[in-house]
C-alpha cells in the first residue's frame, strides 16, 4: 500500500520491565467517577449512566517527558486517573467478562484547559478544546496484569512540587473498571491498543509554568514530568 501523505506516527507507552511498547489506538475517559470530585466540581454523581468523552491519541506524554502548557488557556489543571490498558476489545462486553480484556495500569493526568470548560459548559457546548488538547495525556509506562493482577484498593496520588494534592482509593470510584469497560463496549467497538482514563479524584487545582508533577498508583506505576 502507498499513502499520499507520510504515515502517522503511532503513539505508545513503555511497558515496565520489557523492551516493547504498547501502541495506542484511541483514549477514552470517564468523567465524574469519583464523588468527591463531582461534589468539588458542583456536580451531581450520576451511578446509573458513566459520563465518558474522549482524548487523540497523540494527546500522549511518555517517557517522563516535559509537558508543554498549552494555548489558549490561562487556568490548567491536573487531574490524577489510574489507566486501563486493553490487549482485546469487542462489542457489548459482559462485566464479567471485561477484566479479561486489561493489558494492565499505569497512571496518567487528564490535563484540563478550565476555563475553556467553564465557558463550554455556560453555553452548552462540547468540551473537545478544554479536553482533547495536544499533549493533554501525560502517562506513565504500563504494568502488565501478570505482574500486577487487577487492583480493587490502591493509594491514587499526585504531588506537586512535592505538595500533596491529590489522593484516594480507587475502590472509592463510582463506576469499577468492569462496569466501565462494559459501558464503554456498548457505546463503541473496544479494541487492543485502546486506553481507559478511570476518573480523578478531588484536589483539582492549576498548574503553572516549571511546576513538577509526581503522580502514583501505589505499588503499581509512577509518572513524573515538568510542565514547560
Amino acid at each position: 500500500m502507498t499513502f499520499a501523505i507520510p504515515a502517522p506516527f503511532v503513539p505508545s507507552l513503555p511497558v515496565a520491565d520489557d523492551d516493547m511498547r504498547f501502541p495506542i489506538r484511541r483514549i477514552y475517559c470517564i468523567g465524574r467517577n469519583y464523588a468527591d470530585h463531582a461534589k468539588e466540581m458542583g456536580a451531581a454523581v450520576e451511578r446509573s449512566q458513566p459520563m465518558f468523552f474522549m482524548k487523540p491519541a497523540d494527546a500522549i506524554v511518555a517517557d517522563d517527558g516535559d509537558i508543554a502548557y498549552p494555548p489558549a488557556t490561562a487556568d490548567l489543571h491536573h487531574e490524577v486517573e489510574m489507566i486501563v490498558a486493553l490487549a482485546r476489545g469487542g462489542h457489548d462486553i459482559p462485566s464479567e467478562h471485561a477484566l479479561d480484556c486489561v493489558f494492565g495500569y499505569g497512571v496518567g493526568l487528564d490535563l484540563t484547559r478550565r476555563d475553556l470548560q467553564a465557558a463550554a459548559k455556560a453555553k452548552g457546548h462540547p468540551w473537545d478544546a478544554a479536553k482533547a488538547f495536544d499533549a493533554s495525556a501525560p502517562a506513565s509506562a504500563l504494568r502488565r496484569v501478570a505482574d500486577v493482577g487487577h487492583p480493587r484498593h490502591a493509594r491514587i496520588s499526585l504531588e506537586v512540587n512535592g505538595e500533596l494534592r491529590q489522593q484516594a482509593d480507587i475502590a472509592d470510584m463510582v463506576f469499577d473498571v468492569a462496569a466501565i469497560i462494559h459501558e464503554l463496549s456498548r457505546l463503541w467497538t473496544l479494541a487492543p491498543g485502546d486506553l481507559v482514563y478511570t476518573g480523578t479524584p478531588a484536589g483539582v487545582a492549576a498548574l503553572h509554568r516549571g511546576d513538577r508533577v509526581h503522580a502514583r498508583l501505589e505499588g503499581i506505576a509512577e509518572l513524573a514530568g515538568r510542565i514547560v
